[in-house]
């Protein structure tokens, strides 16, 4: 590995070849540790609104629940608490302008089952007439926060059925003036969905009763038989509710997230790979320039297969050499992005993050593509080559 070549040209091929492995290695161990502070990001997201664990109705929109079956849900042994929450589509009005948005009615526990008492500004205070929005509604309706001199109107549909007439329209919504206490800033989609308020007031807005929800919202310990959980959760609510986890909640991003990062691994593999052809040129090229080396071991008694395992370990470890080094040049380079933030998208620092599992891919990569390339090149060496 250390020691240089007659000739130049094999040099050359050598120190290209090991550069190549060091870049590619590196390259992959960036990329597979920006993805995965990438997908960490973007899950954040959810968690600010999405639970441990969530009960929706298995039909329909809503479902009602009773003190009892209240009670025994506080008992599971795993949850640490719940919270009730009510949602529909409604329409807002500030002055002359209006928008779209959900509506979520939720109780005094929300916050502790969910991260969303961060706020942009404004206070996190639900009074009978208060709400929190987000900041995508608030600045496309231009309200601002605990103005009462033109509160906020939140239109729902009545309950029931029928055509809507021109005549009868405003009779067929409910309304309810709000003011802001608060606003919060997730993510701009999310942003632009929800307005919160307190549970009794949704509930008479949408005309339900005090014992219909159309959610439970579960934060659990940290370590729990999740599946035992679920089962209970549906026992108790007679099954009249499918419970889900929060990757259940979101498994399409789940899947795209994951699909993503098997892509970009492939590919990055995909170079390597091609990269690692290098290898098998530089073997070569040691056994026609070590050729009389090895009829001389021959002639002394060393078998072919002897005389290929030299090489093939020569090749081994110079690719392991390389994933090596490779690794730890993408553990600086990582390193730096956590403490300096020298990437940023806008004003924020590209997200990466460190996980050991990507050293141990990045290496259990470079180490069998390197058998592999190995392998094939050792396997040139012949009685025929050996007898020129």
């Amino acid at each position: 590995m250390r020691s240089k070549s007659s000739q130049n040209a094999v040099n050359i091929i050598n120190f290209i070849t090991f550069l190549v492995i060091v870049i590619g290695s590196a390259a992959l161990f960036v990329v597979l540790s920006a993805f995965t502070g990438l997908k960490t990001f973007s899950l954040s997201f959810t968690d600010a609104f999405d639970p441990d664990m969530k009960a929706l109705p298995v039909s329909g929109k809503f479902f009602s629940i009773s003190a009892e079956q209240e009670k025994q849900l506080s008992e599971i042994e795993g949850v640490a608490s719940y919270a009730k929450e009510i949602e529909e589509k409604v329409l807002l009005q500030h002055r002359e302008k209006s928008d779209i948005a959900y509506v979520k009615g939720i109780d005094q526990h929300y916050n502790s089952v969910t991260d969303l008492e961060h706020l942009f500004y404004g206070e996190w205070n639900m009074e009978e007439d208060q709400a929190v929005a987000g900041l995508g509604l608030v600045n496309s309706l231009g309200i601002s926060v605990l103005q009462t001199r033109n509160p906020l109107k939140i239109l729902a549909l009545k309950p029931g059925k029928g055509s809507l007439s021109s005549q009868g329209l405003a009779s067929s919504y409910n309304t309810l003036p709000v003011v802001l206490s608060g606003v919060y800033q997730i993510e701009e989609s999310l942003d632009k969905k929800y307005i919160f308020i307190p549970l009794p007031l949704a509930q008479a807005l949408l005309e339900k009763k005090p014992n219909q929800v159309s959610g439970l919202n579960f934060k659990l310990n940290s370590t729990v038989d999740v599946t035992l959980i679920k089962d209970k959760i549906a026992t108790i609510l007679d099954d009249q509710v499918q419970v889900k986890t929060r990757q259940e909640l979101n498994s399409t991003l789940y899947k795209m997230l994951n699909t993503e990062n098997i892509a970009t691994y492939l590919i990055f593999t995909l170079v390597l790979i091609i990269a690692l052809f290098n290898v098998v040129g530089a073997i070569i090229m040691m056994i026609l320039d070590k050729q009389q080396n090895s009829k001389t071991l021959y002639n002394l008694g060393v078998t072919i297969r002897e005389l290929r395992r030299i090489y093939f370990v020569q090749g081994v470890l110079v690719t392991s050499a390389g994933g090596l080094i490779g690794i730890l040049i993408g553990l600086l380079l990582v390193g730096s992005q956590l403490l300096l933030g020298w990437v940023k998208i806008g004003s924020i620092d590209y997200p990466v993050e460190f996980q050991f599992i990507n050293i141990i891919v990045v290496l259990a990569t470079i180490v069998i593509l390197g058998i592999i390339a190995s392998k094939i090149a050792s396997s040139r060496i012949n009685k025929k080559l050996i007898a020129r």
